[in-house]
Formats: structure tokens, sequence, C-alpha cells
């Protein structure tokens, strides 16, 4: 399968979040992709790099990951020619083709996936001029990091289904009454009558979540203090190295707050640092809450990682993306009943 998606229809598909616009892995017979994740080879010649054109490109796709420890871009840019473009270069995971031709009438970008390799996705952007692209770009910015990014996270949730922790799986199921997917490697640290506490441990990094529902209380549950102060209270049950030592969330930067709805279901996100109060560690972290309506709870997904030594862009956006793997039984029945929004 070959399929070429203008932006502006692409983006409205993507942005319904139901249909599934990556095909991955075992879909076609194709060699594995290469390149690691959020990697991008650009594909165009040396005068358009170096030019408005190149500049452009690296502003919007290098800019910083909000929340993170050190500064991290959204992509690492390799750039090569067009003569360079062959061999392993063609079966990379992530391709921006830059195309100028004077033939075209507008500026567009068209994505092909898994056209050398598998999965992997193909951009070509293509524009009468380079000033015209050039303003493309700035215009369409957000767009671009998103269906980037979209890409990658569709890749994570497709591995997480295909290659399950399913005695995990189940106890989720069991305790929750939720569906979530969760790749093999991550390892239960902690369990409590409501409160699950999971991670994947590496030898100088951790990648983790914890799961926790308490009832609801009307649309004040959902309000910044009031997942601040729930967050705290189960991150608590992590304990520190030492003695005493426990997560909690960092006094230093005031955490994110946003409402948004997945697929119909409205979500409150609590985005920044967790510290341990006793003990000198700390990382990034991102909290999502909905409420269970059926079992009239809040449900809370919170992902966090701890990496001193190594970037954590990548170990952040590989757990936060198993939020897109959460399935609530009442949601197969029936559209999300409306929750007001609590005034921020």
């Amino acid at each position: 399968m070959k399929r070429i998606i203008l932006l502006a229809v692409l983006t409205a598909s993507l942005l319904g979040g139901g249909c599934k616009a990556f095909r991955t892995l075992t879909d076609q017979k194709k060699p594995a992709s290469q390149g690691k994740p959020y990697e991008l080879i650009v594909v165009c010649n040396q005068r358009l790099w170096d030019g408005e054109l190149g500049d452009t490109l690296r502003s919007v796709l290098r800019t910083p990951v909000p929340y993170l420890s050190q500064a991290e871009p959204h992509f690492d840019l390799y750039r090569v020619s067009e003569q360079g473009f062959t061999r392993m270069v063609v079966q990379h995971r992530n391709i921006l083709k830059v195309v100028v031709d004077p033939a075209a009438q507008k500026s567009a970008v068209a994505v092909q996936y898994d056209l050398e390799a598998a999965p992997q996705a193909v951009l070509t952007l293509q524009g009468p001029s380079e000033k015209a692209l050039t303003a493309y770009v700035s215009e369409n910015r957000d767009n671009l990091i998103y269906l980037l990014e979209k890409t990658e996270r569709d890749r994570t949730v497709d591995y997480a289904r295909r290659f399950g922790a399913t005695q995990l799986e189940e106890l989720i199921r069991q305790k929750f009454g939720v569906e979530m997917h969760i790749p093999q490697g991550y390892k239960l640290r902690s369990e409590g009558d409501d409160f699950l506490w999971i991670s994947y441990e590496y030898p100088t990094a951790s990648q983790g979540f914890f799961l926790y529902q308490y009832p609801y209380a009307g649309a004040a549950s959902l309000s910044p203090g009031a997942l601040l102060d729930a967050r705290n209270r189960f991150a608590a049950r992590i304990p520190g190295p030492s003695d005493g030592s426990y997560m909690t969330t960092s006094e230093a930067y005031e955490p994110d707050y946003r409402m948004f709805r997945l697929e119909g279901r409205l979500w409150a996100e609590l985005r920044g640092f967790w510290d341990v109060y006793g003990d000198f560690m700390g990382g990034p972290f991102v909290s999502y809450s909905t409420v269970d309506t059926a079992a009239g709870k809040v449900f809370t997904f919170d992902a966090y990682v701890y990496s001193p030594k190594l970037g954590k862009r990548n170990f952040m956006h590989g757990v936060e993306h198993l939020l897109y793997t959460i399935r609530f039984s009442e949601d197969a029945d029936k559209a999300q009943e409306p929750v007001s929004v609590p005034a921020q």
C-alpha cells in the first residue's frame, strides 16, 4: 500500500483520532526501517539548506520539547543531498524531501508510507519557489510537527498492541476495568486497592507510570489544585532510594494544565517535574486524568522518566504515548457524557 495524503486533508483526519492513519510492522513485507525515533532525514541541496528555507526548517523542527529537564529538540535533523539519498538512507524511518518545482501552482506536503522499508514515513515538501516553501513551512509549523510526532506515536502504540505484557494488562483490567496495552519489559513494582506502579528499568534510566483512582466529587475534581493534591498523595507511595524518601511534585515550576478530548473522552493534563522528598532525584512527568462515569471515579495515568545521564525526550514520549492505548468499557457503549470544565 502506498498512500499519498495532502497535509490539509491529513490533518483533519488525524485530529479526529479515530482512524488508523499509519500502517506499520506487518502490513507489508519490507525491510525494517533504519534510524532512531525522532530522527529525520532532510533531502535537499546545500543552497536550500544554507538559505532561508533551511533556517526555517531548523527553527521549526528543532524547537525544544517543553517540560524536559534539559533542552532537547523535537527532531534530530540530518541533511543529505539528492545524490547521497541512496542505499540505507532511503530506508530511514522518517524522511523529508524538499522539491522546488516552478510548475507547481502552490506549496503542499504529501505523505507516503512504507515505500522502501517499514515502518516508514516519507514527506515531500514541494512548491514553486524557495520563498513560497519557506512561507508554507512557517504557516504550517504546528501541523508538520504534529504529523511527524503522530507518526512516531502510532509506532509506539502499534508495538504495544502487538507485543503486550499480557499479565499486566489483565491486572489493570481487573483492578480498574480499563483496557490498556503495555509493551513487554515493563514490570509491576507496587500494588494497592486503588493503585498500580509499573516501570521499565534500564541500567542508567527508569521509564515508568502509575495508575490510580479515587471518588469523583464533581467538576472541581478536575481542577489543577485537586489533581495536584491527588497526584502527591499517590506519588508518595513510590519510594526513593533512601529511607523515608518518596516521589512528589516539584515546587520549583508550576505544572502546566490543560483540558482536551481524545476520541470523545475528556481528559485533564498536568505536565511538569517531579522530585524525591528526602533525596536528590527528579525528572519530567505528565499525568492524564478522566472521569470513569460508570464507576463514579477519577482515573489517572501518570507517566514519568528518570534519566540523569541520557536524553529524556524519547523515554518520555515512549511512556506517555501509552495513553492512546487506554479504553474504557463505557466508551464502547456510548459517547462520553458531558462533564463541565472547571474554571482555570
